[in-house]
């Protein structure tokens, strides 16, 4: 349902100091004011995205050669219906992430069926901090009563860990820099808390013995944080013998570590952009630009000295972070400053989330 406001749409004279309207288009949870800007037309929706916000609306700006439609929007804080989508997509990864489980634990779908629901440790550690990340955005975002969708899961059946993650949605004008870093950095942190329960649960779970096939001929890079948690238990993460393998359950907390470096990269919309723009201000385009020569530069050295392990993993991330970072990243309504604990805390998140880095994080053995 739409956020209840009380309040009609701006008129034309509430925003005539920054875009001047000629004609508007009304349409069932929409207003479009067709005009042109005052001023520098890329500080038109930071101009008036507050009093829309009071409203109960948000509002970008459409930009062609010869025109300039200011689209405002009914903002809707709950869940309108049933999500479908989103309950089809997490039904889906549920079912790849079991699959992809079912060849961690040594088992054939094919001559039984029926096994692929011996999985559900794999399954529910992979997911369980998928949605336990997104979750945390969520709860944040709505916090700051800033519009966001459901986490939508994204199933990769014949991989082997079953998914590609999990996003939300934010179509929605975040009001300042404070409330862009708590929903950026809720996710991250929710997270690796889940990652650091999983990893300790899987390393005091017995080993699986599975006999040759494609599991036994990758080798996984456990970053320092998994290590860490396995050296503090005292539990080994490899063995002499090859078909002898960890708990898959510490391949789930595998998965949540590689996911929140990921996510902590600093581009586009990602989490780390989100926090790193919350910290740095508009300084963000400069950082971006950094970004995928450091990934190419990573490519580069493993091809040269590491045999080119890792190689192809780094290089496709630049060539993503080059995409994400023309895509640019959020821009607060306001930009009043971080205070020192949320500083403190960024810094500890970025931290944290390079104990998750590890150079070569899989590798398969032709």
């Amino acid at each position: 349902m739409a956020q209840e406001s009380g309040q009609s749409p701006p008129g034309p004279e509430r925003l005539a100091d920054v875009f001047s309207v000629r004609d508007i288009d009304l349409a069932e949870g929409e207003i479009k004011y067709h005009g042109e800007p005052v001023g520098d037309a890329a500080q038109v929706v930071r101009q008036v995205g507050p009093t829309f916000r009071q409203r109960g609306y948000r509002v970008r700006l459409q930009s062609g050669t010869d025109r300039h439609v200011l689209v405002a929007s009914e903002r809707s804080l709950g869940v309108d219906g049933v999500p479908w989508l989103n309950i089809v997509l997490a039904a889906a990864t549920l079912l790849s992430t079991l699959y992809a489980g079912t060849r961690w634990y040594g088992l054939s779908v094919v001559e039984a069926p029926a096994v692929i629901w011996r999985a559900w440790p794999f399954a529910a550690a992979v997911l369980g901090i998928l949605a336990i990340h997104e979750f945390g955005h969520y709860a944040l975002s709505r916090h700051h009563e800033v519009q966001a969708s459901l986490p939508y899961f994204i199933p990769l059946p014949f991989n082997v860990i079953g998914t590609l993650g999990a996003v939300i949605r934010m179509q929605d004008n975040i009001p300042d820099r404070r409330a862009l870093f708590d929903i950026g950095v809720a996710g991250p942190l929710a997270g690796l808390v889940a990652t650091v329960v999983v990893t300790a649960v899987g390393v005091t779970l017995d080993p699986i013995y599975v006999a040759g096939g494609l599991i036994t001929s990758i080798e996984l890079g456990y970053p320092p944080l998994i290590q860490g948690i396995a050296a503090l238990l005292g539990e080994p993460l490899s063995y002499s013998d090859p078909n002898l393998l960890p708990n898959p359950v510490v391949i789930g907390g595998w998965v949540g570590a590689f996911v929140t470096f990921l996510n902590l990269i600093p581009v586009g919309q990602l989490d780390g952009a989100h926090i790193s723009r919350s910290l740095v201000g508009e300084r963000m385009d400069a950082l971006q630009l950094v970004v995928p020569a450091l990934l190419f530069g990573l490519a580069a050295y493993l091809f040269a000295f590491e045999g080119g392990r890792g190689a192809p993993l780094w290089g496709f991330w630049g060539v993503l972070a080059l995409v994400f970072s023309r895509a640019g990243t959020a821009t607060p309504l306001s930009e009043t400053p971080l205070g020192p604990k949320r500083r403190a805390l960024g810094l500890l998140t970025l931290v944290l989330g390079a104990l998750c880095f590890v150079p070569v994080p899989i590798v398969v053995a032709i």
